[in-house]
């Protein structure tokens, strides 16, 4: 059975839908920058997704080419993700997609070295004749966070988003968003598949003391 890093790191992937703390190791992802708002039909967050998982899949099917890479177990490829920010704001103002600047990224199994990362894109390149070359080799250890599940839309996450702060000052933390502390959202549902009212969507901030 290929390995789900949903169901194998539930603490990660499928908190519950109040907030709790948690403490996220190094991860190596694929990822694409960009901004601008994300509902823009053929905008540039919409292109990035479909050259996340042109990825995604090549290096998931490389178990079926000449190029064999070390340790490779078949997986479930990750759930997409992405990290927001705007200019000038400490966290994020919904009222404002036009000037968000995102990062769209999918995590790598462990087992994938830059150089795998670096064959993927020139075989996705060279089979599906496009330019991979906006997908980049992203690590981020994040850290301590505090996260909760928002069940719902998008538009609603500033309720969850209260919660956490909330709970994260009742433990004696505060929320740590910055130009490289990003607003961290997981996507566990398929928005073109499920009603907008069940979208399953992990939301994570980073924390620090409060006295710090």
């Amino acid at each position: 059975m290929a390995f789900d890093y949903k169901k194998e790191y539930k603490e990660f992937y499928m908190p519950k839908n109040k907030p709790s703390i948690v403490t996220v190791p190094r991860m190596n992802y694929i990822a694409v920058r960009g901004q601008g708002n994300p509902n823009c039909e053929d905008g540039e967050y919409k292109q990035s997704i479909g050259l996340l998982y042109g990825i995604a899949y090549t290096i998931k099917m490389s178990k079926k080419t000449d190029y064999q890479i070390d340790g490779y177990f078949d997986y479930v490829v990750p759930p997409l993700e992405g990290f927001w920010r705007q200019e000038g704001i400490n966290g994020i103002d919904y009222s404002r997609k036009d000037d968000f600047r995102w990062i769209s990224l999918i995590r790598l199994p462990d087992f994938v070295t830059k150089a795998d990362f670096n064959w993927a894109v020139n075989e996705a390149s060279r089979k599906k004749k496009t330019d991979f070359s906006k997908v980049q080799w992203f690590t981020y250890d994040e850290g301590l966070c505090v996260q909760c599940m928002h069940i719902g839309s998008y538009d609603d996450e500033p309720a969850t988003v209260e919660l956490m702060d909330s709970y994260a000052r009742e433990n004696g933390y505060v929320t740590d968003i910055s130009d490289t502390r990003y607003h961290h959202e997981i996507y566990l549902s398929d928005a073109r598949k499920v009603t907008t009212e069940k979208l399953k969507t992990v939301i994570r901030h980073l924390i620090r003391k409060a006295d710090d």
